[in-house]
């Protein structure tokens, strides 16, 4: 991972843990959504942001969430060299294998790698 995708994929955590320090789940899931994003193509970026949300879905009390994100951290650590489904946001409202448009703003670090 190059530096300045390495500082976008922690600037998102960042505003994810702050948001969950309030209890803002809504927007600290959206910022870990898009750190997915930027760290699916590496194991421990990868499965950091789906641990994160493993944490918002179980704060939040949402079973299906907390299911999902079990299920994705494993896949992440058995997959994430082999091959993940980019732009994926990574929650379990979406499949696990659907490819999705990546953000413009998030795109002109990916391009770079």
């Amino acid at each position: 991972m190059n530096s300045r995708l390495h500082e976008a994929f922690e600037n998102e955590m960042n505003l994810a843990k702050k948001e969950y320090k309030t209890a803002n789940y809504s927007v600290c899931f959206m910022h870990l959504e898009r750190a997915h994003i930027l760290g699916q193509s590496y194991l421990i970026p990868h499965t950091k942001s789906h641990w994160w949300m493993l944490k918002v879905g179980f704060t939040k009390g949402d079973v299906r969430e907390v299911v999902g994100q079990v299920t994705r951290i494993i896949a992440s650590i058995i997959f994430t060299r082999i091959w993940v489904p980019l732009g994926n946001t990574g929650g379990a409202n979406v499949s696990p294998i659907k490819p999705m448009e990546i953000p413009k703003d998030l795109q002109i670090y990916l391009d770079r790698e």
